[in-house]
This record gives C-alpha cells, sequence and structure tokens, in this order.
C-alpha cells in the first residue's frame, strides 16, 4: 500500500466520470469511492434526469464541476472536455470512469503507488496503467492481452513481476493515464464516439513507444457489454450490445484493420470474433433485420472515418 500523503493525491490526480442517463444508486456508489480520494468531474452527455441528480452529486465535496451536455457528443469527446479541464488543473494523473463501475479500497492510491513502482522500469514511459477489470456477476477476471503474441499473449509480467502485466490494450472505465504523455500521444477520437476509442487510443500510445501496464494491485468491477445468452458473450470472447450500438462498433473496428499502428495480431484475431459475432447476431436474434442494417452501413461508413 502507498505511503504517499493524502494531500499528494488531492493535488496530484483528478477523474472524469462520464455519465448517460445513469442509475443513481450506482452512480453515488461510484463517486463516494473517489470522494474519498480524489477531485473528481462529471461529464454529462445530455442525460434526462441529470438536473434531479445534480444536487446528490453536488453535496460531495471533492465534487469540481458537472458539466452538462446540451445532447450527447459521444464518450470520446465527453473523456477530452473531462481531461482538458483536469490539465488545466495542474494535475500529473487523471482517472477514467464509466458511471456504472465499482471499484475495490483504496483504488486511487493502489494505481498511483503501482505507477510510481513500475515507471522506472520502462525505457520510454508509462502512457497508462489499468486495473484488473473483473465482472460483478461471474467474477470472471478480464486478462491483459498482448496481440502479437501467439502464445503465452495474456497476463504476460512487466519487468518480472508478480502482479504487473504488459498490455497492447487497457479498456477505457478505471485507466490511470499519465498526464505529461498526452502531448505526444493525443486525445481520444472523437470521430469513434462510443465505442473502441480505448482499443484506438491504446494502439496508438503503443506505436508511438510507450508501454501499457495492467496491475492486481487494485480491482475495478466492471461488465462490458449487456447480458445475453450467447455462449461467445458468456466465455468473454465478444461483447453484446444493441442494434445502434453495433453499428459503431461495426464501423470504428473496421477502420481499425485499415490503420498501421493496429497490432497485426488484433487484426487477424478480431476478425474472426467480428465474423462470429456478426453472424450469431444475423442468424439468432429476433432483430437480425435491423442488426444486418447496422452491420453493413457500418463496415461501409468506416471508409469516412477521420
Amino acid at each position: 500500500m502507498s505511503d504517499l500523503p493524502t494531500s499528494f493525491f488531492a493535488s496530484s490526480t483528478h477523474a472524469i466520470v462520464v455519465t448517460y442517463n445513469p442509475d443513481i444508486i450506482v452512480l453515488l456508489k461510484l463517486l463516494d469511492q473517489l470522494n474519498k480520494e480524489t477531485k473528481f468531474t462529471l461529464i454529462d452527455n445530455g442525460s434526462s434526469n441529470i438536473n434531479t441528480l445534480s444536487d446528490s452529486i453536488l453535496v460531495y465535496e471533492n465534487c469540481r464541476e458537472i458539466v452538462r451536455l446540451d445532447n450527447n457528443q459521444g464518450l470520446a469527446s465527453a473523456l477530452n472536455i473531462g481531461i482538458a479541464k483536469a490539465r488545466t488543473m495542474g494535475c500529473e494523473y487523471v482517472f477514467l470512469f464509466d458511471q456504472d463501475s465499482c471499484l475495490c479500497n483504496q483504488f486511487i492510491s493502489r494505481m498511483v503507488a503501482t505507477y510510481t513502482e513500475v515507471a522506472p522500469g520502462s525505457s520510454k514511459g508509462i502512457a497508462a496503467l489499468g486495473p484488473r477489470i473483473v465482472n460483478p456477476q461471474s467474477m470472471r477476471k478480464t486478462p491483459f492481452k498482448l496481440f502479437n503474441r501467439l502464445m503465452l499473449r495474456s497476463d504476460c509480467p512487466f519487468a518480472k513481476s508478480t502482479s504487473h502485466y504488459r498490455a497492447d490494450f487497457l479498456i477505457t472505465s478505471g485507466t490511470l493515464l499519465i498526464v505529461k504523455h498526452l502531448t505526444e500521444i493525443g486525445e481520444m477520437k472523437e470521430s469513434y464516439f462510443i465505442d473502441n476509442i480505448d482499443l484506438e487510443w491504446s494502439f496508438r500510445a503503443k506505436a508511438k513507444g510507450f508501454d501499457l501496464i495492467g496491475t492486481d494491485a487494485a480491482v475495478l468491477y466492471h461488465m462490458i457489454g449487456e447480458h445475453s445468452a450467447n455462449p461467445l458473450v458468456h466465455a468473454g470472447l465478444m461483447a453484446q450490445h444493441n442494434p445502434s450500438r453495433i453499428y459503431y462498433s461495426s464501423r470504428n473496428r473496421t477502420h481499425l484493420y485499415r490503420v498501421s499502428y493496429s497490432p497485426l495480431g488484433w487484426k487477424i484475431r478480431d476478425r474472426i470474433r467480428f465474423f462470429l459475432k456478426a453472424a450469431w447476431l444475423i442468424l439468432c436474434s429476433s432483430e437480425r433485420r435491423q442488426y444486418w442494417r447496422n452491420i453493413r452501413s457500418g463496415i461501409r461508413d468506416a471508409s469516412s472515418l477521420t
């Protein structure tokens, strides 16, 4: 556990929470956990219930601001707004959170302490650090993946550690960004809107020579996607999303297949995973027509992304 004083975290860390029509009970639990350790800003993407929730949010002493966007500008845009605000405050570390995540005790201090421990082992620098993600329903742990490895491509130790791992990708929620590296790496890709934003940013950071590190020192309980009886979803091989969301997933991953900084191993494996997911949705879903239209439109529109 970190011996760093509480004042260090108050001045050096900032958390960004992006919301869209949140469950207030789940959201307040997250904010209560953050309030104990760090300042935070909430970026709301045009929620219909944000005005009724604001009084419950602003009572937290470490809540710096609620930014109310007039409409849903997308996850990437909201994250960039929050990151920009944190940078103007002079913070060294920025944490990113979805509205429905749950943290282990002392999450912020555990993550920062881990970064200070592992940073000397990186040649160019660590761009981001991610916690161990655990599905709260199945308690399945999400592995930290290396896409260009044919064997032993998950949970590969970093610097001979038994609890820290190299990664080619970190999911958005719970990720700690190191602010000083953002100028070179760049911000989140706003044209992606909601899906694969973390993949694209992770690939870009790795292509520039930075390391991404996953750790068991902190745990974030989070379910990726929606509930489904699909055995591929249950096995953790793919995430379930509604027909409107599948448009962005199809479009953005097709775009990522075409960019030079995406790992070849990911491109090969994800094409197979995408085919299996699309086939399942089109053949077995009651909304197969809508899924087919959105998948087809997403693939077609990928060429127009910038």
